[in-house]
């Protein structure tokens, strides 16, 4: 522990300014910020409506391109702001190490072994068995390199969802926040616990947007509520495990794979799993209970880093 430790209430306010940086980029920027028609439209519960010309929405290309640039510079702001507080309370421990790395690892910036990459595709275990009975795992029968490769990581919006996103979400929710905890000489279970709050709460502000692209009315309403909370609620749990990786490992890598594979992974369908395959129906719920068995298991032991800063 670091004998002259950050203020605990320092580190909540260095979390919210990272936050709001992060989040408030996209609406500072005005090529970056959405634009809906204020008319309401009375559509069934679920049902999209239909765009309107003048409108921007989140996966308009020009406004993903906009937020891609606004979400990297707030990126890049917030690691420069998370490095003053590293130097100068790690500032003892430069006789035995060089300013550059002193400061790199305290922000997660090194490399673990290979283990800790592959506990997330353990917990997968079920949705890809689904994937191979149906073929459409790469190089599968029902797979192609232009259509499910290409098409899909090096669009506009798959450059958003597995590559800046992650890179990004993972830097500034996890290494730039843990690493103001971890200087406020926080337990293990407060950052663990405490720090993916924040990252749950920058996903509320897209329930405006579902509200508006549903038409504004009660059900519109009903809906944005419900998949808030679900955002929420999923992000939340999702930062808990991210947090852990980052702790256990020391290293901001990890997270980014399993922020990448999960993206792409999507979350976890059995029902719709089983319903591509339903003479498979057991063996996919087994796939599924092993993967969450094994992931159990692998989890403290795989992430286990001898040299882990974080995990004292």
């Amino acid at each position: 522990m670091l004998s002259h430790p950050l203020n605990i209430w320092s580190a909540h306010v260095l979390a919210a300014v990272y936050t709001t940086a992060y989040v408030g980029s996209i609406y500072v920027s005005k090529g970056a910020r959405l634009s809906f028609s204020k008319a309401k439209a009375h559509l069934d519960f679920g049902y999209l409506r239909p765009k309107e010309k003048h409108e921007r929405w989140r996966d308009d290309p020009d406004v993903i391109r906009a937020r891609l640039v606004a979400v990297s510079i707030a990126t890049v702001i917030c690691f420069v702001i998370a490095t003053g507080p590293v130097r100068v309370i790690a500032g003892n421990e430069l006789d035995r190490f060089t300013l550059l790395p002193l400061t790199l690892s305290r922000l997660g910036i090194t490399f673990s072994g290979l283990l800790p990459f592959l506990v997330t595709p353990v917990l997968y275990l079920g949705p890809l068995y689904s994937r191979f009975l149906v073929g459409t795992l790469p190089f599968q029968r029902n797979w192609t390199y232009q259509e499910d490769f290409v098409s899909v990581f090096f669009s506009v919006t798959g450059i958003r969802n597995y590559v800046v996103a992650p890179i990004t979400e993972e830097v500034v929710f996890r290494a730039c926040i843990l690493s103001g905890y971890y200087l406020a000489n926080a337990s293990k279970a407060r950052m663990i616990l405490l720090s993916p709050l924040a990252f749950g709460a920058a996903h509320i502000h897209h329930g405006w947007e579902v509200y508006n692209r549903y038409g504004r009315s009660p059900a519109a309403f009903k809906r944005a509520a419900i998949g808030t909370a679900f955002q929420f609620a999923y992000t939340t749990v999702f930062g808990f495990y991210c947090s852990y990786l980052f702790l256990r490992t020391g290293s901001v890598f990890p997270p980014i794979a399993a922020h990448v594979f999960c993206n792409v992974m999507g979350v976890p369908q059995p029902g719709y799993d089983i319903g591509q395959r339903p003479d498979r129906k057991l063996a996919i719920i087994l796939a599924y209970l092993s993967g969450i068995v094994a992931f159990a298991y692998v989890l403290p032991r795989w992430t286990y880093t001898k040299d882990s800063l974080f995990w004292f």
